[in-house]
């Protein structure tokens, strides 16, 4: 074990592994803390407005995804050292265009009316950091992945997250409109994109070198198309409960579903950190089938155990996490959050199950998937949300996970097995 921990790869790893738990485990506080002070400042109708506003961004980021590190960090690994200003430089002419279009499209939808007038305009400067996530910060991320060594990218992303909290609280503090917190978050991914390039910049003789192939744009365009896709439908999926919800309840009702939610789904993100972290060890170093398929049933009953302890002591403390939280005209939101954070459970197995479908870069796989999981989803809250209110929803969002994790052991039978 020590010979292991002295090889400069293996422990390069493992600081990598160390600092991006770090900066998911700030996120996660950064982003209940700030919930808390928006909920209880906008009140439950602007909060609703607020996290509408976060959900169509959330909905719309995907579509910038073109080009993912799926594609793009082994195109780096691959080519010569030379070449990476060519193979950067054309990621990001392919994700800085989609991203301007992206943006333009949303600002019109806007301007025409399409939204409420007070979510447009939170949602127009939230939408500000398409063009600096995806196309500056992706790109250079992916880079950084390529030498395992992302910890640029994550003590930026660190600081910043600290100082938009402290930012939030004196904003708070001095009543600035609600529509104008829209344009922190555009300044926060401003930021992590300057500090990249300048590091970029100083680590390559001081210049930036980025050069466009047309061949290598219209190779990533093409090549990552697939997943590009599938991963659009499962962000869709994700946000779908609160895309209908708005057409059913109050803003104020979905203000108090949303902070339920928000508890929840950043636990659900500790554990997509755990399968993530487990991965390289447990899964995909691993080449014989009984060997994985032993691992992965293991790992599954182990996610299963775990998100389900953390959710039973989340719905024993439900009344204490969102009040203390989010503040007393968020009551409503108790009940709510009592049911959802038992979606953890069938979350968290079906992360363990994806792990197989993208060692396998089963992209079909996962579009079909993603699909299939929207489509159940759809057609679930069709009618438990017009009989259940926000509850159907949350019937909705258990169908698609229930879905998606059996297309996950269909597919791992079907692959380890034959």
């Amino acid at each position: 074990m020590l010979r292991r921990l002295a090889n400069p790869d293996v422990a390069k790893a493992l600081a990598n592994i160390v600092w991006l738990g770090l900066e998911r485990l700030t996120q996660i506080v950064v982003a209940i803390a700030v919930a808390g002070l928006l909920a209880r400042y906008f009140g439950p109708d602007a909060f609703g407005k607020w996290q509408y506003a976060n959900t169509l961004l959330l909905v719309l980021v995907p579509v910038t995804w073109v080009c993912g590190a799926e594609i793009l960090v082994p195109t780096i690994v691959h080519r010569p050292a030379s070449e990476l200003g060519t193979v950067l430089g054309s990621a990001f002419a392919l994700r800085i265009t989609v991203s301007v279009v992206a943006l333009a499209a949303t600002w019109t939808a806007i301007g025409v009316g399409i939204t409420d007038p007070l979510v447009g305009a939170m949602l127009a400067g939230l939408a500000v950091t398409m063009l600096f996530r995806e196309p500056v910060i992706g790109v250079i991320n992916a880079w950084l992945q390529s030498m395992t060594y992302s910890k640029p990218q994550l003590l930026a992303s660190i600081v910043t997250a600290l100082a938009k909290a402290l930012l939030v609280f004196l904003f708070v503090r001095i009543a600035l409109a609600p529509a104008a917190f829209g344009w922190l978050w555009a300044a926060e991914a401003a930021v992590i994109a300057a500090a990249l390039v300048v590091y970029y910049i100083r680590r390559h003789q001081g210049t930036l070198g980025w050069r466009v192939d047309k061949p290598l744009v219209r190779h990533f365009a093409s090549a990552g198309t697939v997943f590009w896709i599938g991963l659009v439908c499962m962000y869709l999926f994700l946000k779908l409960d609160r895309l209908m919800l708005e057409r059913a309840i109050s803003f104020a009702d979905l203000g108090r579903y949303s902070a339920a939610q928000q508890i929840n789904e950043n636990w659900i993100a500790l554990g997509l950190m755990l399968a993530q972290t487990i991965a390289p060890a447990f899964v995909y170093r691993v080449h014989d089938a009984r060997h994985l398929l032993r691992n992965i049933r293991r790992l599954m009953l182990l996610a299963a155990a775990l998100m389900a302890t953390g959710a039973l002591v989340l719905d024993l403390f439900a009344h204490l996490i969102i009040t203390r939280v989010f503040g007393p005209d968020y009551e409503g939101a108790i009940a709510i959050f009592r049911w959802c954070v038992w979606l953890s459970v069938p979350a968290g197995v079906e992360a363990i199950g994806n792990l197989v479908v993208l060692k396998y870069q089963a992209k079909f796989v996962l579009l079909a998937k993603w699909v299939l999981a929207l489509a159940i989803a759809f057609a679930v809250n069709l009618v438990a949300i017009a009989r259940m209110g926000s509850y159907g929803a949350l019937v909705g969002l258990a169908a698609g996970y229930l879905a998606a994790t059996a297309v996950n052991v269909y597919y791992i039978r079907l692959k380890l097995r034959s």
